[in-house]
C-alpha cells in the first residue's frame, strides 16, 4: 500500500470519478497493481467501499508519502492492535497463520481488504471478508507442500486466497497444486500461460491472454520487454 499526498497526484487517462475524490479524502491510501511503469510512475489503484468500486491510475514517485508491504504488517504484528480484534474472528486466524507459516520459513504478509485496513487504520474488514494472502516464493514450493498449506488453510470457517509471488509474477496457490499442465502466472504484461512459474529463459514460453485470445511469446522476449516495476502490494 502506499499512502499519496493527494488525489490531484494521481494520472489517468480517463477521468477520475467522484467517488475516488471522495474516497482518497478520507483515506490518502492506494494500492500497487500489476502493471508495467509508465513514464517512471508507479501504476495504482484505488479500492472503493465495494467491489465494484475500482480505479486505475498512475502515481509519480515523488507523490509518494509512505509505503507499507504486507511483510511489515506481520513483523510487526498489526492484527493485535486492530480495534477490531475483539469482533472480528477473521483477525485472529491471523495468528495461526503466522505460527503455521514459520515452519515453512515463507516471507507472508495479508493483502486485500484485511491488509488495507491493517496498513491504513481505515475499515474495510467483514465478518465474511476473505482473507487474501501473499507468499513470496523465490525458489519452487514441493507439491506435497503445496498441499499441506491448503489442507492447513481449509480447516478455517472463512476462504483463504493465497498467491504465490514467483520471480516472474503470481500464480494461485490452489490452481498451482493441482495443474498438471499450463498454469496461470499473472505478470506485469498481463495474464500468461506457463509451465513452470519459476522458471525464466526460453525454456518456459508464454502464451499472453490479450483480450480473449491467445498471444504466443517467449519468456526471454517477454522479460526484454518488460519496463521494471515498482515492487509492492499487488491487489
Amino acid at each position: 500500500m502506499l499512502k499519496v499526498k493527494s488525489v490531484r497526484c494521481l494520472v489517468s487517462d480517463i477521468p477520475i470519478p467522484d467517488w475516488v475524490h471522495n474516497t482518497l479524502e478520507r483515506a490518502n491510501w492506494v494500492v500497487v497493481r500489476r502493471d508495467v511503469v509508465k513514464d517512471g510512475m508507479v501504476p495504482v489503484g484505488i479500492r472503493g467501499s465495494t467491489r465494484s468500486l475500482r480505479f486505475p491510475a498512475y502515481l509519480p514517485m515523488d507523490a509518494i508519502v509512505e509505503k507499507v508491504e504486507p511483510e511489515l504488517l506481520v513483523s510487526q504484528l498489526r492484527w493485535k492492535t486492530s480495534p477490531l480484534r475483539s469482533k472480528m474472528k477473521v483477525l485472529e486466524i491471523l495468528d495461526e497463520l503466522t505460527a503455521f507459516y514459520s515452519s515453512f520459513a515463507f516471507s507472508w504478509g495479508p493483502t486485500g481488504s484485511i491488509g488495507f485496513e491493517l496498513a491504513t487504520g481505515f475499515p474495510a474488514v467483514h465478518e465474511a471478508s476473505d482473507i487474501d494472502i501473499v507468499l513470496r516464493a523465490p525458489k519452487p514450493l514441493e507439491k506435497e507442500s503445496a498441499q499441506a498449506l491448503i489442507n492447513f488453510h481449509e480447516q478455517f470457517p472463512v476462504r483463504l486466497d493465497v498467491q504465490l509471488e514467483t520471480p516472474f509474477g503470481a500464480v494461485s496457490l490452489v490452481e498451482y497444486t493441482r495443474a498438471s499442465g499450463s498454469i496461470l502466472l499473472r505478470t506485469s504484461l498481463g495474464p500468461c500461460l506457463v509451465h513452470n512459474p519459476w522458471e525464466g529463459g526460453e525454456g518456459n514460453d508464454c502464451c499472453f491472454l490479450i483480450s480473449g485470445s491467445r498471444l504466443s511469446i517467449s519468456r526471454h522476449a517477454a522479460e526484454s520487454a518488460r519496463t521494471p516495476c515498482c515492487r509492492g502490494n499487488h491487489g
